[in-house]
């Protein structure tokens, strides 16, 4: 429990009112307060421990002797929601905050451009293809796809997956969240949903109705101009679809520029956005390369979490709440291994049930996606920028300005459109590249060629995640089941067959070349949906695995105000709790959803916005 005010401004001789604990025998924690007359440096907070922490830090395995601390909040992850978390809790001055990382800081000796391969924008590839900042998950074989092990790249490092991803700003749409309401998700529907988005955002652009213009995420759009995007654009609205100038506002459904979280030539991951700008606040903590093994439980009620850093186990109480933030994955994968979940699965691990909830690690969800490239006849693609000589010119660049090729992701255009008639808001996302990417960028592109990125967004194939054992160390078993619905087969299928007309319109005449993937021989639907198995992969959007929804769902996690169900001062907050995938990508509103729970956690009134207009087809007979 945090004691004691904050004593005076620095340097200042004040008569202050002290309050300071100690230990009784039976185990209280009795306080004292009085005057003193203090020379005081600077900002201090006093800190004494519970009768709940002490009983267990008596039981410990700690050094004898060792006192364990103990803060009003631990935070388990400082990724895109925990960055956000760790900001908006401290920002009240007498509560404390530790937040914890399994992985390291997101800079090398404080400076970005040491740290290039995370802040350089057009250096994306790099940390999704190596360990340093990345747990590297693999899927068990896919059935419905040849059998393949399928790799999930997901953030080990500050800032999380936002620190990995490749920067596309994209809420989804209206209609996600008030089907989350339905879902039984209480007041989580757009109108409340919506003034979170804008807290959270500054968007270069400035403020309206949709558009944040003062929170700490900066949103840009691109700077290239670069010709390929708008021919994209353009074949677009040639093949009968609406242009938006803003996807994440009125109108989702249409091509157009994307947003970004891009800032002067820089990524801005939520800890650039809000962690890093707080750390001289006192009252936060930040403690990195510690791996969290369990939650620690009096009966029911969380009180604190045991971890692992330097190969020592250490143990932290929260006298408030203990919040999970590790993501899709690891977030249910500490529950489990503390015992919470299906009771019947830790059971058979040895692993002591505290609350059976048999839906942690169920309803997993993903989106999956694939490449249709086509080869440029002009050398206006990315293919010359990847050669040696040019990289090492377009990083001097970049650490020399923060301009150039290297301040993009180069996904600056895109869109969402509707696979067929009745639909009634957008289920296919496209993202443009002027480039060839080959297996997540592990392999060099070889031809001047263009590509989308296209899969359909509302899958009905659902999975799940299961302990592969009781070691906090081993990975868990991931089993999306991809592909595994008819429907989910056809509209892949028509995913191919849509990016195709849009490639071949008058707008690409003048570069277009030969199809590069899937290529002129595979035209039938059986040869499409070969293609399909053969070739999607995963979008790196792993969620839902810990549901929020009504009490009475069996397959609930977390309530409407995040906290897990059947036991006392334990929340989760992250893309697991989503009831269902949203349409688009998922680093804005897991941002969204650590905003919203902040003033949940805080007290504070929920922020609404009833009646915000949106976009509706003006028919739903046709599918454009």
């Amino acid at each position: 429990m945090l004691s004691l005010a904050t004593l005076g401004q620095t340097g200042a001789r004040r008569v202050v009112t002290v309050t300071r604990g100690r230990f009784m025998r039976d185990g209280r924690c009795q306080f004292t307060r009085f005057s003193e007359s203090h020379y005081v440096p600077r900002t201090r907070h006093f800190r004494c421990f519970s009768a709940t922490a002490a009983h267990l830090n008596a039981s410990s395995s700690a050094t004898p002797g060792q006192k364990t601390p103990s803060y009003s909040y631990v935070i388990i992850g400082a990724g895109s929601a925990g960055c956000v978390l760790a900001n908006r809790l401290s920002e009240d001055a007498h509560e404390s905050v530790l937040l914890l990382e399994a992985g390291p800081k997101d800079m090398l000796l404080g400076s970005v451009r040491l740290s290039w391969k995370i802040h350089m924008p057009a250096a994306l590839t790099y940390n999704l293809c190596d360990e340093k900042y990345n747990w590297y998950y693999h899927t068990l074989p896919q059935a419905h796809m040849d059998n393949r092990v399928m790799y999930w790249p997901r953030g080990r490092v500050w800032g999380g997956s936002s620190s990995l991803n490749a920067m596309v700003y994209i809420r989804g749409h209206a209609e996600d969240y008030n089907r989350w309401q339905r879902e039984g998700a209480e007041a989580w529907d757009y109108e409340h949903c919506l003034p979170y988005f804008r807290k959270a955002q500054c968007h270069e652009l400035g403020e309206n109705r949709y558009r944040g213009g003062s929170g700490p995420l900066h949103v840009s759009r691109g700077k290239t101009n670069h010709p390929l995007h708008k021919a994209f654009i353009e074949a677009g609205q040639q093949a009968g679809y609406p242009f938006t100038d803003d996807m994440n506002g009125y109108q989702q459904e249409g091509l157009g520029w994307m947003d970004m979280t891009v800032y002067k030539g820089k990524r801005w991951s939520t800890a650039s956005a809000y962690l890093r700008p707080v750390l001289g606040r006192s009252n936060l903590k930040t403690e990195v390369r510690c791996l969290t093994t369990k939650i620690l439980f009096d009966g029911t009620r969380a009180v604190g979490v045991e971890y692992t850093q330097n190969g020592q186990k250490k143990r932290v109480f929260a006298d408030k709440e203990v919040i999970l933030s590790g993501g899709a994955i690891n977030s249910p994968q500490l529950l489990m291994l503390s015992g919470v979940g299906n009771a019947d699965d830790l059971k058979q691990l040895d692993i002591p049930v505290v609350q059976h909830l048999p839906g942690v690690g169920s309803n997993l969800q993903d989106h999956l996606e694939l490449y249709v490239q086509q080869q440029c006849t002009q050398p206006i693609t990315l293919y010359k920028a990847q050669k040696p000589f040019h990289m090492v010119k377009i990083g001097l660049e970049w650490l020399s300005l923060f301009t150039g090729y290297g301040a993009t992701a180069h996904l600056e255009s895109g869109g969402f459109i509707r696979s067929r008639p009745h639909v009634t808001h957008p289920d296919i996302q496209f993202h443009f590249l002027p480039s060839q990417v080959i297996d997540h960028g592990r392999v060099a592109s070889k031809i001047e060629a263009y590509q989308v990125h296209v899969g359909p967004m509302r899958s009905a194939s659902i999975g799940w995640m299961k302990l592969k054992s009781a070691n906090p160390l081993d990975h868990p078993i991931l089993q999306p089941n991809y592909l595994s619905t008819d429907i989910d087969v056809w509209e892949f299928r028509e995913c191919v067959k849509l990016s195709r007309e849009i490639f071949a319109q008058k707008a690409f005449d003048m570069f277009r070349g030969s199809e590069v993937q899937p290529g002129p021989q595979v035209q039938s639907d059986a040869d499409i949906d070969a293609f399909v198995r053969r070739k999607a992969d995963s979008a790196y959007h792993p969620s839902c695995t810990c549901k929020m929804g009504s009490p009475s769902d069996p397959m609930a996690v977390v309530d409407s105000n995040t906290r897990v169900l059947g036991l006392e001062r334990l929340r989760v907050v992250d893309a697991s709790i989503m009831p269902s995938i949203v349409s688009g990508n998922l680093n804005a509103p897991t941002i969204m959803i650590a905003e919203k729970t902040a003033d949940l956690i805080r007290g504070r009134p929920p922020l609404v916005d009833p009646e915000v207009p949106v976009y509706h087809p003006p028919t739903l007979n046709t599918q454009r």
